[in-house]
């Protein structure tokens, strides 16, 4: 059902996957493609702030605080499995792996790739400020209007 907090839980977390994509960019090797990478992430992180944050309010803020972070890291989660499924399709039309089973594992690999690129200061601080704000705002929303 439809709530002022799962609406603020949106757009607070698809703005966290917006900042997030666009301080994670300058990490990425030289010639990465980049078109649609911070919008697809806020998309990811409408969707997953309605789903998670948004069914976690009414529970006092240091709660809210946590369901927050977990926010941040599942939009984490969910971003590194699609990008590196979608890399691993491009390079499979390249005829890169010699099997399926090839490409299913790879992907894993892609996937440990781009989390090592996440270990950046300002990646951290905008996924974990965003997600103690992003869980605090739609707290005091759940509170304000009930």
């Amino acid at each position: 059902m439809p709530t002022a907090a799962k609406l603020m839980s949106a757009v607070a977390f698809a703005l966290v996957g917006w900042f997030a994509a666009r301080a994670y960019i300058p990490g990425l090797p030289e010639g990465s493609q980049t078109r649609n990478f911070p919008e697809i992430t806020a998309a990811l992180g409408l969707i997953i702030g309605w789903m998670v944050m948004g069914n976690a309010v009414g529970k006092g803020y240091s709660a809210a605080i946590g369901s927050g972070i977990r926010t941040s890291v599942t939009i984490v989660f969910w971003a590194l499995v699609g990008f590196s499924i979608y890399d691993m399709v491009l390079e499979s039309t390249k005829l890169r792996y010699d099997g399926p089973m090839e490409a299913v594992v790879a992907t894993f690999g892609i996937m440990i790739d781009y989390g090592a690129l996440l270990a950046r200061q300002q990646v951290i601080a905008v996924l974990a400020i965003g997600g103690i704000a992003g869980g605090i705002l739609a707290e005091a929303v759940s509170r304000r209007w009930k």
